[in-house]
């Protein structure tokens, strides 16, 4: 015996269906079996509406993170890890590129003023060189007005981490 398996489309059509009561009694059974699903859905009932804010917050978070990060390269690289999950589930949460680039650049920012500038532990240096690329993927998949907006922010920071780190090549990065 198989268990049918419905898509998305299948999901919508009898969810428009359903009276009130139980569609909400639906919502609190998902709730309840994962961690996501339940800060998902927080997020959509007392945070979507006020995205910069939410921006703003999970930015301040992750500053925070980044404070606290242990001396140790190793440690401080599993801490790096932590904080771009914590950044990841949130964009997934918001669904927007805006503020992912946000967070990203973010991230990068923060990256140069707690990380340790002199250490040759790889891993810490390919967690800023992935991110910066990630940045600028992102940045040239947007509108063009929106593009000119965060190029600015963006070739400040190359800059910046031209400027802080000695590996750090600012050509390969331009936009």
């Amino acid at each position: 015996m198989t268990v049918t398996t419905y898509g998305l489309q299948h999901i919508k059509k009898e969810i428009q269906h359903l009276p009130h009561e139980q569609l909400s009694e639906l919502l609190l059974r998902l709730s309840r079996y994962k961690k996501e699903n339940k800060e998902l859905l927080a997020y959509l009932l007392f945070e979507a509406y006020d995205e910069a804010a939410f921006i703003e917050k999970v930015k301040a978070e992750a500053g925070f993170m980044f404070s606290q990060l242990p001396a140790l390269s190793y440690n401080a690289a599993k801490g790096m890890r932590k904080i771009l999950r914590l950044l990841n589930k949130y964009t997934k949460f918001t669904g927007s590129k805006t503020a992912e680039i946000e967070f990203l650049l973010n991230f990068c920012s923060n990256y140069l003023e707690y990380a340790d500038r002199r250490t040759s532990y790889k891993p810490i240096r390919l967690i800023l060189t992935r991110q910066v690329e990630k940045v600028k993927t992102l940045i040239t998949k947007l509108h063009e007005d929106l593009q000119y907006d965060f190029a600015d922010n963006y070739n400040a920071l190359i800059a910046d981490a031209e400027k802080k780190l000695n590996w750090f090549k600012k050509s390969d990065y331009l936009l």
